[in-house]
């Protein structure tokens, strides 16, 4: 069984504009977590995708982070990609 690996990026963002920059990470594939963090770089919240976490599954995780958006002014967004 191959293994793949795992490589991360982080992306500084704005809170108004912390759920748009989600959805496009989301919208690039290949995804495997997604972790918000504030100025700080304490953890807001951690998001696993798998493939199958689509649509309504999702809702929830939308207004988790709609509401970090409200409370934050500058965060950091690290996500983790599988490598092929």
């Amino acid at each position: 069984m191959e293994q793949k690996r795992i490589g991360t990026e982080e992306h500084q963002v704005r809170g108004d504009d912390l759920v748009a920059k989600v959805k496009e990470i989301i919208h690039e594939g290949n995804v495997r977590r997604i972790i918000i963090k504030d100025d700080d770089g304490k953890t807001l919240i951690e998001v696993p995708l798998t493939l199958g976490l689509v649509g309504a599954v999702l809702i929830p995780v939308w207004a988790a982070i709609g509401a970090i958006a409200a409370l934050v002014t500058k965060c950091s967004i690290v996500v983790e990609r599988a490598e092929e």
